[in-house]
C-alpha cells in the first residue's frame, strides 16, 4: 500500500484525510468500544470497516477535496496512522487477507419478496456494481435469522417485513462455507413505496419477473433470460417456483403486467436519507458481525491482544487535544 502516507492538518492535494480527523475515526471506532471487540483481528477489522463506512458514506460527501479510498487503502491508511495499530502493519497483508476470508463465511438472511400474483419479485442493485439480488446481509453478533432478515430488508428496501415474516417459510442454500437464507415475504401491493435506509449501498430497487430470471441453476452470478446480470438469485429459483406450485396466490396472473422489470427507486432520482439516518444504520452496525470461530482464518493471530496501557494512553492523548 505504498503511496498512501500521513497528513497532519487540511487534506492534502491529492485528497487524503488529515490525521486529525484519522486520529478521531480510530480513536471513535477502534479505541472507544469494548474490550472484547479488540480481542482477535477480525474482530478489529470488523470495526475498521465501519469507520471507513462513516468515511465514505458522511465525511467525504460533506467534504468532496477528500479522497473516496477503497476498504484495504483505508485500512492500510488507519494502521499507518493510530498509533495502537501501527506496530501490526507489517503483518496488514496477511491480516486483511484473513478478514476477507473470514467474512465469507458468516451467515446471510434476507428476503424474497413476492407481488400479490407470485409472478415478480423485488431486486435490489448494489451501489457500484451491475447485479441485481434479492436484499440481505450479513448477521450481526447473537442475532437470530429472522431478525437480521428483518434488519437488512429494512436497511435496504425501507420495508419492513416483521408482520408478514413466517420463520418457517424460507429457502437456505450453501454458498462454499456460507449459509444464506431467504425468508419468502408473499403477498406484497406493487404499488408499496421502496426505498433504502442507507447511504450508497442500494442504487437501485425494482419488481422483476420471475419467469425473466431463468435459468435455475448453481451458479453465484448468471444472467436472466433478458440479460440481466444476477448474484445469489438462481440458486433459489427452483425452489422457489415449486413453492409458488404450491401456494395459491391472492390475485390470478396478470398478463397486462410490462414484461421487463420496473424500477420503482433509483438513487439518482431520489432522496438517499438523511445524516441522521445514516449515523442510526451505522450505529446498528456497530453491534458487529458473528463472532469468529475458534478454527478457521486467522489462526496465527487467534492470540492477539491489544496492549491495554497503549490503549489508555491513546485515549488521553486524543481527548486532551
Amino acid at each position: 500500500m505504498s503511496g498512501l502516507h500521513r497528513s497532519s492538518s487540511a487534506p492534502l492535494k491529492n485528497g487524503l484525510p488529515p490525521q486529525e480527523l484519522l486520529d478521531d475515526l480510530c480513536s471513535r471506532f477502534v479505541l472507544n468500544v469494548p474490550k472484547e471487540d479488540q480481542q482477535s483481528f477480525e474482530r478489529i477489522l470488523f470495526l475498521v470497516e465501519y469507520a471507513h463506512w462513516f468515511y465514505e458514506d458522511n465525511t467525504v460527501e460533506k467534504n468532496p477535496s477528500l479522497k473516496s479510498l477503497n476498504l484495504k487503502e483505508f485500512t492500510s491508511l488507519l494502521f499507518n496512522s493510530c498509533d495502537v495499530l501501527r506496530p501490526y502493519v507489517a503483518h496488514i497483508d496477511d491480516i486483511f487477507k484473513d478478514f476477507t476470508d473470514y467474512k465469507v463465511r458468516v451467515p446471510v438472511t434476507g428476503a424474497i419478496i413476492l407481488d400479490e400474483t407470485y409472478e415478480r419479485c423485488i431486486l435490489v442493485k448494489g451501489w457500484k456494481g451491475t447485479s441485481w439480488s434479492f436484499p440481505r446481509g450479513k448477521k450481526n453478533k447473537d442475532e437470530e435469522d429472522h431478525a437480521c432478515a428483518i434488519r437488512e430488508v429494512l436497511e435496504e428496501t425501507g420495508f419492513d417485513v416483521s408482520a408478514l415474516l413466517n420463520k418457517d417459510e424460507y429457502i437456505e442454500v450453501i454458498f462454499g462455507q456460507q449459509r444464506v437464507r431467504l425468508y419468502i415475504i408473499a403477498g406484497v401491493k406493487d404499488d408499496t413505496p421502496f426505498a433504502p435506509l442507507t447511504k450508497k449501498e442500494i442504487s437501485e430497487i425494482a419488481w422483476h419477473r420471475i419467469d425473466d430470471l431463468q435459468p435455475a441453476t448453481n451458479e453465484v452470478i448468471s444472467r436472466g433470460i433478458t440479460g440481466l446480470k444476477l448474484y445469489m438469485v438462481a440458486p433459489f429459483l427452483a425452489s422457489l417456483k415449486s413453492w409458488i406450485s404450491k401456494h395459491p396466490s391472492p390475485l390470478p396472473p396478470r398478463p397486462d403486467l410490462p414484461l421487463k422489470g420496473v424500477s420503482i427507486w433509483k438513487a439518482k432520482n431520489s432522496s438517499i436519507g438523511s445524516n441522521s439516518m445514516i449515523v442510526e444504520s451505522q450505529s446498528n452496525k456497530l453491534q458487529s458481525d458473528a463472532k469468529p470461530p475458534d478454527t478457521g482464518p486467522g489462526k496465527s493471530f487467534r492470540n492477539f491482544r491489544f496492549d491495554t496501557a497503549a490503549v489508555l494512553r491513546a485515549l488521553e492523548g486524543s481527548f486532551s487535544t
